[in-house]
């Protein structure tokens, strides 16, 4: 996850309370392809004790779900008026057109990040979603979001070597690129080609190719970074950024259980 108090370099948390299977399948997937770090939240207590760890956040509340009217107005209002989550961004996200609430939200409450209503053109949902985001400054200075993975032990890679295949640990992962290390230092040489790298996030299996661009050392153990070629299928960068979000959002619900 990116790192508390660093939203300038790291960007914003992005959540997304309640949504519907809608706005969560085809809404939030497509931020998370735009590489927006975005979280799924399905109980508001639970938001409301995650936001005074991260109160640079941003929030999409879906008010057609999760609780009545009345207690939406007053669980935005006590966040809005909470010192310590008083600077996390609410935007409303729900599928039906109320210029009442509408009027409410944007004009009583005061929401910063807008009022989006999902309909059968969600392109229409997500550009709006996303000019918000821009103008929220969310991504901050990154352009890639990263997951570290070196608590995970189904997270490595194999490197074809000599006619056989060398097994190391990845220790994080981009769709820029990868760190990893090995057991047995197999001296990766800088500027290599590696045109058949087996990887494995968890269940996922998927393969590219890349170039060394060097090595560091960490402690005893020396760290090889790896950046994949132009020539990475789009559906590999797609599977890596799903990936990172279900590393992050595991992350998170372990942190606040």
């Amino acid at each position: 996850m990116a790192n508390e108090g660093n939203e300038d370099i790291l960007g914003k948390k992005l959540f997304f309370l309640y949504p519907s299977a809608v706005i969560q399948n085809q809404v939030a997937a497509e931020l998370i392809q735009q590489e927006y770090e975005v979280y799924i939240i399905k109980d508001h207590s639970k938001l409301r004790r995650i936001l005074k760890k991260y109160p640079s956040s941003i929030v999409f509340a879906n008010i057609n779900d999760g609780m009545s009217e009345s207690e939406w107005e007053a669980w935005i209002r006590g966040v809005m008026g909470d010192p310590e989550t008083s600077g996390v961004g609410i935007g409303i996200i729900c599928s039906g057109e109320d210029e009442n609430l509408k009027r409410k939200y944007l004009g009583q409450v005061k929401i910063r990040c807008g009022y989006t209503v999902v309909k059968s053109d969600l392109s229409i949902a997500i550009r709006q979603l996303m000019d918000i985001l821009k103008a929220a400054d969310a991504k901050g200075r990154r352009k890639y979001i990263r997951a570290t993975t070196e608590t995970e032990t189904n997270t490595t890679v194999n490197f074809p070597i000599n006619g056989t295949f060398v097994n190391g640990a990845i220790k994080d992962i981009s769709v820029v690129g990868f760190s990893c290390a090995f057991d047995a230092d197999p001296e990766l040489v800088k500027n290599t080609l590696f045109q058949d790298i087996q990887i494995k996030l968890q269940t996922m299996l998927i393969k590219a190719e890349g170039i060394v661009f060097g090595s560091r050392i960490d402690g005893s153990n020396k760290i090889y970074v790896v950046l994949f070629t132009q020539r990475i299928d789009p559906e590999v960068r797609t599977r890596i950024r799903k990936y990172i979000q279900s590393n992050f959002q595991g992350k998170m619900d372990s942190q606040f259980k």
